[in-house]
C-alpha cells in the first residue's frame, strides 16, 4: 500500500510508507502506511501493546525500523531539525529532576539553536509569550514534579511554542488528567491546528473521538482504519482493534455515530 500523495507535490507533513518495526523476532509493526497533512489534530488509538508509542518513536527518529520509509517535512526524522516537538508518556520523564516550568518551556530554545552556556539567563520573550498563551505564566516558578496532569501538558505544549515547531506528538496526553483539565489542552491544541500545526495525540478515550478529534488513526500493529471519527471507527474496525473484547465498546449506535459505548 502506497502513500496516497504525488511525492512530487504531496502536502503531507508527515508520511510512513510500509514501514515495519521488529523487536528481535518480534514484528511490533507492519507495513505502516498512512500520511497526515497539515493543520489536522489526529488521536491515534489502539489495544496496549498495539504499537502506538513505537509508532510515535519512530516519528520523531528515536526508534528505527526494518523496512519501509517515513518522512517528515520530505526528511528523514533524524533531520528534522527543531520542526517536531514530542512530548512522551508521563512514566518516561525523570519527573525528579529539578526544572521549573519556565526551565522547561526554554528548552524549547535549544532546539532553535540557542546555547546551553547562555540557557539560565536566556531571556528571549517567545517564552513568556508561549507560557501566557497556555496559561501557566504565573506558574513560571513552579517545579514541574509538582504540577497537575493537565499542568504539565500545558508546559510542554509551551516548550514546542518556544521550539516553533510545526508537528506536535504527544503520547497519552490525557492520562491522569482530569476532564476539565483535558479540555483546556485540547483548546489550545485546537488553536495551533488552526494556525496550520499538525499534532497526533495518542489516547485510549474513544467516546469523545468525534469531538475532539478530525482524524482517528486506529493501529493493532498495523493500520486498521483512518479518516474521519465517523466513517473509520466502526464495529468491524473495533474488532480488528480489541478483538473478543470489543463489545466492551459497542452498543447499538456505534456504528457511524459521534460517540462509542
Amino acid at each position: 500500500m502506497n502513500c496516497p500523495c504525488d511525492k512530487n507535490r504531496c502536502k503531507c507533513c508527515i508520511k510512513v510508507n510500509a514501514a515495519c518495526v521488529q523487536f528481535g523476532k518480534e514484528l511490533v509493526l507492519d507495513d505502516v502506511t498512512f500520511s497526515v497533512k497539515p493543520g489536522v489534530l489526529t488521536g491515534v488509538v489502539g489495544p496496549n501493546g498495539g504499537g502506538k508509542t513505537t509508532l510515535f518513536n519512530a516519528l520523531v527518529g528515536l526508534q528505527s525500523i526494518a523496512h519501509g520509509e517515513i518522512l517528515i517535512n520530505n526528511r528523514a526524522p533524524t533531520y528534522r531539525n527543531g520542526s517536531l516537538s514530542y512530548v512522551p508518556q508521563r512514566e518516561q520523564v525523570n519527573w525528579r529532576f529539578p526544572l521549573s516550568v519556565l526551565d522547561v518551556a526554554k528548552l524549547g530554545l535549544i532546539s532553535r539553536g540557542f546555547s546551553w552556556r547562555n540557557f539560565w539567563f536566556n531571556n528571549d520573550p517567545s517564552v513568556e509569550q508561549a507560557l501566557r498563551r497556555v496559561g501557566m505564566w504565573k506558574d513560571k516558578e513552579q517545579l514541574v514534579s509538582t504540577l497537575s496532569g493537565g499542568q504539565r501538558q500545558r508546559t510542554f505544549i509551551a516548550r514546542a511554542l518556544v521550539q516553533k515547531a510545526e508537528i506536535l506528538i504527544l503520547d497519552e496526553a490525557f492520562s491522569g488528567v482530569d476532564f476539565a483539565s483535558q479540555e483546556g489542552v485540547l483548546d489550545v491544541l485546537r488553536e495551533l491546528r488552526d494556525e496550520g500545526k499538525t499534532i497526533m495525540v495518542a489516547t485510549h478515550d474513544l467516546n469523545t473521538l468525534s469531538d475532539r478529534f478530525d482524524e482517528v488513526l486506529c493501529i493493532n500493529g498495523h493500520i486498521c482504519a483512518h479518516g474521519e471519527p465517523q466513517k473509520v471507527f466502526t464495529e468491524d474496525v473495533l474488532t480488528e482493534l480489541y478483538g473478543t473484547h470489543a463489545n466492551m465498546f459497542t452498543g447499538p449506535e456505534a456504528h457511524g455515530h459521534h460517540h462509542v459505548t
